[in-house]
């Protein structure tokens, strides 16, 4: 298939997708997509604002993963006062509206399936959505009720934070030389469990689709 990953940051959700896909990555944080680029060699990546890419190129991919960013929903923002007071990052919401609208009609702009992720926010979500763990998942498809058994939850509190992670995603995050903090950049991977559940399933979803279309003739 070919698959668009964007937000990419390090890879967390791609990490168990293999390598017989054809995989662009579009992310704006250069030396992020750098570790990328050298975390997976074989795919395309892409410095470049992910938003617009999504808008100007999704009728050429399978399958989409987005993982708009997630601090101006968290949270964190309804009780933590000590942070800035801003406004939701509506992008999330217009990609969701984006691709559900494309994704739908008899002879659809975008026939393949996307998944839009990003955490459980302080209100209450504006368009209903998929809720599994921590996390809330927008698609033109059914998820499992179960996409990992890993626990990250503990991981991700308290001291050495970054090492534990390190090892819960099977990567070095002291590699990052960039501007952005490493825990925030840690924090932000995706489960590859969760990750790998989800692909397999719209793979299981576009394969039997394909059989069917393939028995009409």
């Amino acid at each position: 298939m070919k698959i668009l990953n964007l937000y990419a940051c390090l890879g967390g959700n791609r990490y168990k997708w293999g390598d017989e896909h054809e995989i662009t990555a579009v992310e704006l944080d250069e030396e992020l997509a750098k570790l990328y680029q050298e975390r997976f060699p074989n795919d395309t990546v892409i410095v470049a604002d992910a938003h617009q890419y999504l808008l100007d190129n999704y009728k050429e991919f399978d399958f989409i993963w987005t993982s708009p960013p997630c601090p101006t929903h968290s949270r964190a923002r309804g009780w933590n006062t000590k942070l800035e007071t801003k406004y939701p990052d509506m992008k999330l919401y217009e990609e969701i509206i984006l691709l559900e609208t494309v994704s739908k009609g008899e002879n659809p702009r975008f026939k393949g399936k996307y998944v839009i992720e990003n955490v459980i926010p302080y209100y209450e979500p504006l368009i209903p959505a998929q809720k599994r763990h921590r996390h809330l998942y927008w698609c033109n498809f059914k998820l499992p009720n179960i996409l990992s058994y890993r626990e990250q939850a503990k991981i991700s509190n308290g001291k050495n934070e970054v090492k534990k992670l390190c090892k819960f995603h099977d990567y070095d995050f002291y590699k990052y030389k960039g501007k952005q903090p490493t825990n925030k950049i840690a924090r932000n991977l995706v489960d590859y469990e969760a990750g790998k559940t989800i692909l397999d399933t719209a793979m299981g979803i576009i394969q039997k689709q394909d059989l069917n279309q393939t028995e009409l003739f």
